[in-house]
């Protein structure tokens, strides 16, 4: 039988795993290894690219720096989460806020402590991304529209990390890149839906609150419709192999996604629209391994004839 101290600090840490959104992690990694081996080096072997220790390092950087970006989300949010999330809240609060900003803290120094072993525009670069987490949580996330670009962009940053250390300048992977950051545009504007009352109470001036659902519902369908672009290139310009699958399993999720969004006017109906979201984003990190690595090579070496 463990001791009521030793539940406590069990307790604790599923706290803290709660408040870095720990089950995140090991996606966002599996995510950018597999973006490394299948879409950002696909030239390379891929046991040179796992063993790669400089892209390890960045791996490891980015993932201590989206966990301390929850950490002051949640420090940020406590009020507004009790609202939103009140049993995510509940367990999140067994940590003390003076822990939360110790742990940051920690974390960001360890990110910056490892960017120096790869190269001093490491450091700047995660200099860079923790701070904007910081400024977004403080500040920008309170404001409409701004606060939803901000978000998506903070999301992919961690590949455009990744993309820089291989200078792989490409525009299949900007192709890809935008198709992610359109689905998580419409992620975070799904969110406002979702959290609408938390946000109303608590000033954040989010598109649902100052423009009302059916405005915010109109900025969704247009950007649903915009993904149709990046998916069209990667699918008939780039041929991007069996990946092409997802992408029009994607196009018909969308379709269905957008009916049940002009449908939808409850919290719980918000909540299963994020979800089909996070399941589209999450399938579409297994999917990478679809991509045959070849068409890109041949597509990069037919750019480059080009552009020469």
């Amino acid at each position: 039988m463990l001791s009521r101290k030793n539940k406590l600090l069990l307790l604790k840490i599923a706290s803290l795993f709660s408040v870095v959104r720990g089950y995140n992690i090991p996606i966002i990694i599996l995510a950018q290894y597999l973006s490394a081996i299948f879409i950002l080096a696909p030239e390379k072997a891929a046991l040179n690219v796992i063993l790669d220790l400089n892209l390890f390092l960045i791996v490891i950087a980015s993932s201590l720096t989206i966990a301390s970006g929850y950490i002051i989300n949640s420090f940020y949010d406590s009020k507004k989460d009790l609202i939103n999330r009140p049993n995510k809240s509940m367990l999140d609060r067994l940590v003390s806020q003076k822990t939360k900003l110790y742990v940051y803290f920690s974390l960001n120094f360890l990110v910056v402590f490892i960017a120096f072993f790869v190269s001093w525009r490491a450091v700047i670069f995660f200099s860079a991304y923790i701070f904007l987490i910081w400024f977004y949580s403080h500040k920008v996330k309170k404001y409409p529209i701004i606060g939803n670009l901000m978000s998506a962009f903070m999301a992919v940053l961690p590949f455009f990390a990744i993309l820089m250390y291989f200078k792989n300048f490409y525009s299949v992977i900007f192709a890809h890149a935008t198709f992610l950051y359109l689905l998580l545009l419409v992620r975070e504007m799904v969110k406002d839906l979702e959290n609408l009352t938390g946000d109303l109470v608590n000033d954040y001036r989010t598109i649902p609150v100052i423009l009302g659902e059916k405005v915010s519902k109109q900025f969704i369908t247009l950007i649903c419709i915009a993904t149709v672009f990046p998916m069209y290139a990667l699918i008939d310009i780039f041929e991007v192999g069996y990946m092409d699958i997802y992408f029009y399993f994607c196009m018909i999720s969308l379709i269905f996604f957008l009916l049940y969004l002009w449908k939808a006017d409850t919290k719980p109906q918000f909540t299963k629209l994020h979800n089909i979201l996070k399941f589209l984003i999450v399938s579409g990190v297994f999917c990478i391994v679809l991509i045959n690595p070849s068409v890109l090579v041949h597509g990069r070496n037919y750019l480059m004839m080009v552009h020469f």
